[in-house]
């Protein structure tokens, strides 16, 4: 879904930007301009961004724990 019309950003790329690194709504709105222009996407970007980087918590989390206490075979 095509989140900022201005700047033709979908959900897909601010996932993707999270993926890649992205730590901060700051940062990608310098990488992608979301949110940058009239404004009116701004909520709808700030979601998509914290879900994306609240997924990547959560499996970033679970490779800690695997790594750290192995199942043994």
């Amino acid at each position: 879904m095509i989140v900022c019309v201005c700047n033709r950003i979908s959900d897909r790329e601010i996932n993707r930007h999270v993926q890649q690194g992205c730590m901060s709504f700051d940062e990608l709105q310098m990488d992608t301009g979301v949110a940058t222009c009239c404004g009116c996407c701004e909520t709808c970007a700030r979601e998509v961004f914290h879900e994306a980087r609240s997924k990547t918590h959560r499996i970033d989390f679970s490779r800690m724990v695997q790594i750290a206490m192995p199942m043994p075979a």
